[in-house]
């Protein structure tokens, strides 16, 4: 059920996510607690549903919980966290995604235990959740961690969390360290596109292969990389019928689920991303840090990641031909191209690096674990 994470006289913290497949929440779960400074903190990292790709990626002193939640609700997982959270004397668990409910129930047996929520969700998803159902567990919640403004907004007037107990905390991205171009990649090197999103429906996929049949058109060499897995609602039999349609399979390859992007990234030329909705989209942190150009819709932190256009090309969602005309532009000028990597490389490292994120976290788990705990 579990492994290492010896606390000592340390502050033992569990952070709790359904999955370690490949996603921008898992990732964001996975580099906290690899992050957290281990003079002050025992990292736990536990698992509702299973593990994945990225367990491969969790440092060794973590200590691990795996539940095997079968179904939405699922007792036996319950009463397991509970006893983890007692025995290993958790006194923070901080739950991302779903897993406040799971994580709510359980720490009702753990009355030590500070909960905190991190919402990962786009601004778009907010339509399609219930407030009454996400204010249920928050009863036992501390506060509320957003990765972007709207979600911190709709956490407060939604939620009715009180405004100095929500947080925007924006996602981060770790040193690659020295990373080697991908050998033999589709495409050639000037016209090598790619986009990191996993096969959901708020990812739209169908809207980039749009643009990109009239980016094909202008550039007949140029070659689009999708990086991203599928799972549950996948969209990718939809996006390789799209591909199909337009007569595109000779410019769009879908390599699919990778352990190597940062490799991949540092093999292309130029980023895209064509949400319908988002968060602080992880695929944006890592697009600056290989020091790629990025064309990105104007959706969730989107223009706050991109400095509102001064460090990558903005569209509006859904839009193929402005996305196909953003594309072109980069691929016609590469000093531009090249300039905007640059500006925007420039201001991950200092906006969205570990460091920042790490210090800004630890002063949350401060304010949580010492004011008085507060009833709604």
């Amino acid at each position: 059920m579990s492994a290492g994470g010896d606390s000592g006289d340390r502050l033992a913290v569990l952070h709790l996510i359904d999955t370690l497949e490949p996603g921008g929440s898992e990732r964001v779960a996975v580099d906290l607690v690899n992050h957290l400074p281990r003079s002050r903190y025992a990292p736990f990292l536990g698992t509702t549903r299973r593990d994945g790709q990225l367990a491969r990626a969790v440092a060794a002193d973590v200590g691990r919980l795996r539940l095997r939640r079968r179904g939405r609700f699922d007792p036996r997982a319950v009463v397991q966290l509970a006893r983890f959270l007692r025995r290993r004397r958790i006194r923070l668990i901080h739950a991302h995604a779903t897993t406040v409910f799971i994580a709510a129930l359980a720490a009702c047996a753990a009355p030590r235990a500070v909960l905190l929520w991190h919402d990962h969700f786009g601004r778009g998803d907010l339509e399609r959740r219930s407030a009454p159902l996400y204010r249920l567990p928050l009863h036992r919640a501390a506060g509320v961690i957003a990765v972007g403004e709207g979600l911190a907004a709709w956490a407060r007037e939604a939620l009715h969390v009180a405004a100095d107990r929500v947080w925007y905390l924006p996602n981060f991205v770790a040193d690659a360290g020295g990373v080697t171009p991908a050998p033999d990649l589709p495409g050639i090197a000037g016209q090598r596109l790619v986009c990191v999103a996993n096969f959901r429906p708020q990812k739209d996929h169908q809207t980039l292969v749009r643009a990109m049949a009239e980016v094909a058109r202008r550039h007949p060499r140029s070659h689009l990389l999708l990086v991203g897995a599928g799972g549950a609602g996948s969209t990718r039999p939809q996006v390789e019928a799209a591909i199909a349609e337009h007569g595109l399979s000779g410019r769009i390859t879908i390599l699919g689920r990778r352990d190597d992007v940062a490799s991949i990234l540092a093999a292309c030329d130029l980023g895209v991303l064509a949400s319908a909705s988002e968060g602080l989209p992880l695929a944006l942190l890592e697009y600056g840090r290989a020091g790629l150009a990025a064309v990105a819709t104007r959706v969730g932190q989107c223009p706050e990641v991109l400095a509102g256009g001064d460090a990558g090309r903005l569209v509006p969602p859904g839009d193929a031909a402005a996305l196909a005309d953003a594309l072109s532009a980069l691929l016609d000028d590469p000093p531009t191209r090249r300039a905007l990597g640059r500006r925007l490389a420039a201001r991950i490292a200092e906006r969205y690096a570990a460091g920042a994120a790490v210090r800004r976290l630890e002063s949350i788990y401060r304010t949580v674990l010492t004011a008085p705990r507060r009833r709604r």
